[in-house]
């Protein structure tokens, strides 16, 4: 698979922070299509391909899924226990980045099969480097899992 395939969702509903998240994607030129969501009913619908998600040429289940915990319609918790009980969505990797550094949320993700819990920084160089990091280690060194329940 080439890396122009591996498209990493982002379901953040803050635009500050999805703004930022794509700058820094481009600004690291990572070959990665990032698509995203703004809610946690819209990160369902795409995992899911329904509505304007059905079309997997223009919207291609994600390798990585990247998840805020605070968003409305549905929080990032009930998306990520959601995902984990889908069989052909429940390997996929999904790394929770949330401003709260709360032992309970964090616990919480990883208690719901959270594979990293990252807190976003603060400013564009540390996002940056945040992105680096997720790149080589998510998209470039991990193996990829298969997507089905086996």
């Amino acid at each position: 698979m080439n890396p122009r395939e591996y498209v990493v969702l982002l379901a953040d509903d803050d635009p500050n922070d999805v703004l930022l998240i794509q700058r820094a994607f481009q600004k690291t030129h990572l070959p990665n299509p990032l698509q995203v969501v703004n809610d946690g009913e819209e990160a369902v619908a795409y995992l899911s391909g329904q509505l304007r998600y059905a079309d997997r040429q223009r919207h291609p289940l994600p390798v990585l899924l990247l998840l805020d915990l605070k968003m409305p319609r549905k929080s990032g918790f009930e998306v990520l226990a959601w995902v984990r009980e889908q069989p052909g969505l429940k390997r996929l990797p999904v790394v929770v980045l949330s401003s709260s550094n709360q032992n309970p949320d964090i616990n919480r993700a990883f208690d719901l099969g959270a594979n990293s819990y990252l807190v976003k920084p603060g400013g564009l160089d540390r996002l940056l480097e945040l992105v680096k990091n997720l790149n080589m280690y998510w998209l470039i060194l991990n193996e990829k899992p298969g997507m089905g329940g086996r």
